[in-house]
């Protein structure tokens, strides 16, 4: 009897939730805008920088005079409110941020609206890293890590673009090169490809088999062999001051990451960043709007002004991201166009996990 009304409930809630999306379906778009401020407010569920984003909706709220929230919270505490609102007929989130590889793991259609009420865009972007979002996801923050450099001990004509380039600045310059194996991706992203490069493993392949593991030996000792020139860091921001401080002339960043650093004025403004042509891992993050948002006419409006040309544009100039709108205009970025065709796609688990366990292993623990 109680899962009959549960499963009731469930059901009503999706009807209801679909119901509301085929509403918004059969009107204009200045219809939808009309009703979006007549809602007057939605809350964005998004995990990170949340006091700049507040300042940086401003713009938004001016343009509509509706309020956008952001709460407090993780990623994860995000990602288990979404899960666990989805049967009921309203929950509280109206816009909802995820890694774009995050979305795979979900199935679509049963938790987000579709977003074919848009105003036609082709500038968007709705397939990232490897990660199709269909009709339901849209991207709206583009990360890309490289390396961080000090132009005053590295020349700029001469950037290590191959593992054995970077074996030769390590034994050229020993000590000045650093990287993280933990608490930031950056590290992770540069080890991991040098270890592709080396060894020619397809990381894109998720299949864990002793042999594929055993594949990346050569490149394991190619690591312990230098292990006496460069340095292992605490994590992303532990690299990156390293080099602002002057300690370090090198170590794998996110681009991001440092532009933020760099517009806050936390570390030096001429730290200069590359992505080398071995490549370098890029993403970013998405954003949809659950089935069941309280105020979904204002989230189809905030979803078209944060993937817009113009709002990319901003995002590029004030935290450094690779613009999601092919339209915006990139020029504040650290690195140029056509150095993102470098840009490579995070390996696929559980085989990038057993990767980085056996680097733990056999690189790390054996310094």
């Amino acid at each position: 009897m109680l899962k009959s009304i549960f499963t009731a409930t469930a059901v009503l809630a999706l009807s209801t939730a679909m119901s509301n999306a085929q509403d918004l379906s059969a009107m204009s778009w200045d219809e939808i805008v009309a009703q979006a401020q007549e809602e007057g407010e939605l809350t964005w569920y998004v995990w990170y920088l949340q006091d700049d984003l507040r300042r940086a909706v401003q713009a938004f709220e001016e343009e509509y005079g509706i309020d956008v929230t952001i709460p407090e919270g993780t990623n994860a505490s995000n990602a288990d409110k979404l899960l666990a609102e989805r049967d009921r007929e309203t929950g509280d989130i109206d816009v909802f941020a995820w890694g774009y590889d995050s979305f795979a793991n979900v199935t679509l259609d049963e938790l987000f609206m579709p977003l074919t009420m848009l105003p036609e865009d082709a500038g968007r972007v709705s397939s990232l890293a490897g990660v199709d979002g269909g009709d339901h996801v849209l991207a709206f923050w583009g990360n890309q890590s490289g390396i961080a450099y000090d132009p005053a001990h590295v020349d700029a004509e001469n950037l290590p673009q191959t593992p054995e380039d970077f074996a030769a600045f390590w034994q050229a310059n020993p000590g000045r090169f650093g990287f993280n194996y933990e608490n930031g991706g950056s590290g992770p992203s540069y080890y991991q490809n040098m270890l592709r490069a080396m060894t020619g493993v397809d990381f894109s392949d998720g299949e864990v088999t002793d042999d594929r593991i055993a594949a990346l030996e050569p490149g394991f000792d190619f690591f312990n062999e230098h292990a006496e020139h460069y340095v292992i860091t605490a994590g992303n921001a532990d690299s990156i001051i390293r080099v602002s401080d002057g300690e370090l002339w090198m170590v794998p960043a996110w681009e991001d990451h440092l532009a933020g650093l760099q517009n806050r004025g936390e570390v030096r403004d001429d730290i200069a960043f590359y992505i080398p042509e071995m490549g370098m891992n890029g993403g970013g993050n998405g954003v949809a709007i659950p089935l069941n948002a309280p105020h979904p006419a204002a989230a189809l409006v905030f979803m078209n002004w944060l993937t817009s040309a113009e709002t990319q544009t901003m995002f590029n100039s004030t935290f450094g991201t690779a613009p999601m709108n092919t339209a915006a205009d990139d020029s504040a970025a650290l690195v140029p166009n056509e150095q993102r065709a470098f840009s490579t796609v995070w390996g696929a688990q559980p085989f990038r996990g057993a990767v980085e366990e056996a680097f733990i292993d056999a690189v790390i623990l054996e310094r």
